[in-house]
């Protein structure tokens, strides 16, 4: 839309009209097409693009009924946030999902539950503002209406005991031998899984509440010695490498070391690239942005770049 311009040295003659504005036109009809496609952060883009962009994207309730937050957003989300950006869904709100949200508290998410009873997938990990009480109140509220929860994410959360799992497991109808055989067996990054009721249980080595996983490689030392109970069990029992997700000796912790302090199996680290300074590797998820090359085939981590502009000053 182009921008109004005056000219202040001219006197405009009296039937004309400055800055009037004018009407907007209709977006065109392929635009509640790609909607739903967009992130929250899109929605929001195209909200303050224009005046009929905005009330497209307002009024239309379709892109609102998928609420997923990240980062950058998840850093900034309050209560009042949530429950306005939850109610362009009119109260058909199918899924929520807030991840790392650590300003949301236990009010913003009954809230929006108590508006929104169709609510059946609801992901909250990482969300330290909430408690395991607040969210079993949440789920309370959408069971109340006889709705029927998919799934459940949690992971992350304070003080998760084992008395707060199974009152969850007994809305979601989990069970047990599945939950191992489906979620247990297999390496996923947080959040990746889609399809576990649940995203935690209890850990076989410290019996505390925490995402078990177990090796996914199958010539692991724990595999091949026949101890496969031995390779199960939650991120602090055993450390496993953010990329393959397979177990990691305690002898290869210090040779396998990572810029970012990820943990990574000595495969791994030597396949990723190093930086030319201290020949450490970023793990995949912190290397975007972070390699500026050196030179045709290395790169200097942020650390080493520090340390040589110290040593430049001096």
């Amino acid at each position: 839309m182009p921008k109004l311009s005056f000219d202040v040295d001219r006197a405009p003659p009296e039937d004309e009209t400055i800055g009037e504005p004018t009407e907007p036109g209709q977006p065109h009809e392929a635009l509640f097409l790609v909607l739903p496609y967009l992130s929250l952060s899109g929605l929001i883009a195209v909200g303050e693009a224009c005046t009929s962009l905005r009330d497209a994207a307002r009024d239309d309730v379709l892109p609102w009924l998928e609420l997923v937050v990240d980062d950058p957003l998840s850093r900034r989300l309050h209560d009042e946030n949530l429950i306005e950006i939850a109610s362009k869904a009119n109260g058909k709100l199918r899924t929520v999902g807030l991840f790392n949200c650590t300003k949301i508290t236990d009010g913003g998410l009954q809230s929006v539950t108590e508006k929104n009873p169709l609510i059946t997938k609801l992901y909250v990990p990482g969300c330290t503002g909430l408690t395991p009480e607040g969210v079993i109140n949440a789920v309370k509220t959408l069971s109340a209406n006889g709705n029927i929860l998919q799934s459940i994410k949690i992971n992350g959360l304070y003080n998760l005991q084992k008395q707060h799992l199974q009152v969850l497991q007994s809305y979601v109808q989990v069970n047990p031998e599945t939950l191992e055989h489906r979620c247990s067996t297999h390496f996923r990054r947080e959040g990746d899984c889609n399809v576990c009721p649940i995203d935690v249980e209890i850990c076989p080595k410290c019996n505390k509440v925490r995402k078990v996983l177990i090796c996914p490689i199958e010539t692991c030392v724990r595999k091949r010695d026949r101890r496969l109970g031995e390779c199960r069990g939650c991120g602090s029992c055993i450390p496993r490498c953010i990329e393959c997700g397979a177990c990691v000796e305690l002898d290869d912790l210090e040779e396998a070391e990572a810029i970012c302090a990820d943990i990574l199996c000595m495969s791994c680290w030597l396949q990723l690239p190093k930086c030319d300074f201290c020949n450490k590797p970023y793990c995949k998820r912190h290397a975007e942005g972070r390699l500026n090359p050196s030179g045709p085939r290395g790169f200097v981590c942020e650390l080493c770049t520090v340390y040589e502009e110290d040593d430049i000053d001096v």
